[in-house]
């Protein structure tokens, strides 16, 4: 039985992975690392909480002596890594967090694993380590035909995407030093079920339910590329199981909108489904002052993935997006739990003292 341990398997692309590792593969055992922060939230992974091949463990990456003892106590074959700080806006106010989550956090991951992998008779042999990284890091691109490659140099402008950066260089450092079995990858904007919903889509879904301005920076100009989080998971299922050590693959979804646009889509498919007057909220949209550091435009060639190992999006946008505001529209439940904060408060209760 393989042992993996997921990193930040509560969030958002975390348990998209986690859901899917679990069911996919029942002579696994998943072991779920997460700290339970703002936006980890066990609900999403309600159904396959008592799956026989599972275990959620509550803990910071950041403590090292915890992260130790898990691979003592389960003899670890494989790390996915997704638990980060990812909120730029976040970043912008406090960077320190972004720094010890995404760098230190990372280091302790890598050490911990290098110590137990270096112990075992068998070495690195039949291990890995992958480490989910973002397009950010690549800095921006102007508008045009130029794209993200795996060959393009690192330029982050936001502290969010400077801490991701840092993080990938020491992944692929111990590699070139210790020999450890390390991939990363790179990708574009996700959307799907579970996001939390201080992210643009969630976001201004539960606006438009709401009746609340839709704030849009600058003048919405701003182009990203859009990828269904499920595809992004069975992307991440692929690379690990056959993705080469010390590679780097770009993950996007083909799939480039300017926000104005993107949120033009959003109103229009919330009025039709909730049964509003076609423009009933277009008086939402509201310009309010750019953010610091936003970059332009982001745009993953995704080419290297698709060419190597067959991988590419299974769904059109249309059809992405769609599913996830009915996903949304369908769960008040999980969307006011979130936006009141109630789970957070359930988890500190649940966890206090152990």
């Amino acid at each position: 039985m393989k042992k993996i341990l997921i990193t930040g398997g509560a969030g958002f692309i975390g348990s998209h992975v986690v859901r899917l590792f679990v069911n996919k593969y029942p002579d696994y055992h998943i072991i779920n690392l997460d700290k339970l922060t703002y936006a980890g939230n066990l609900a999403n992974l309600q159904d396959i909480e008592q799956a026989e091949n599972y275990t959620f463990v509550k803990g910071d990456i950041c403590d090292f002596e915890l992260v130790c003892g898990l691979f003592s106590r389960y003899k670890i074959d494989g790390v996915i890594h997704l638990a980060a700080e990812s909120h730029v806006d976040r970043s912008i106010k406090d960077p320190f967090t972004f720094a010890r989550t995404n760098v230190i956090g990372t280091l302790s991951l890598l050490q911990a694993a290098r110590l137990a992998w270096e112990a075992d008779e068998k070495g690195y042999e039949g291990k890995r380590f992958y480490h989910i990284s973002t397009d950010e890091v690549y800095g921006a691109l102007e508008m045009g035909n130029e794209f993200f490659t795996e060959q393009t140099k690192y330029d982050p402008h936001s502290p969010y995407s400077a801490s991701k950066a840092s993080s990938d260089h020491f992944v692929r450092a111990f590699h070139d030093t210790y020999g450890m079995p390390t991939i990363v990858t790179n990708c574009s904007n996700n959307y799907g079920p579970y996001q939390f919903p201080e992210k643009l889509i969630p976001l201004f879904i539960n606006n438009i339910r709401n009746r609340r301005p839709l704030p849009v920076y600058g003048k919405g100009e701003n182009v990203r590329d859009w990828l269904y989080v499920e595809d992004h998971a069975r992307a991440i299922d692929l690379i690990f199981h056959k993705g080469k050590v010390a590679e780097t693959y770009n993950i996007g979804g083909h799939n480039e909108w300017r926000n104005i646009d993107l949120i033009r889509v959003i109103v229009r498919t919330c009025d039709r489904l909730l049964g509003n007057a076609e423009g009933a909220s277009d008086d939402l949209i509201t310009f309010v002052k750019d953010r610091a550091g936003h970059d332009l435009r982001y745009a993953i060639d995704a080419s290297k993935l698709q060419r190597e190992l067959g991988w590419e999006p299974s769904l059109q946008f249309e059809e992405g997006i769609e599913r996830t505001i009915r996903w949304y529209l369908d769960n008040e439940e999980w969307l006011n739990n979130i936006t009141s904060g109630d789970y957070e408060r359930y988890y500190d209760e649940m966890y206090r003292g152990r």
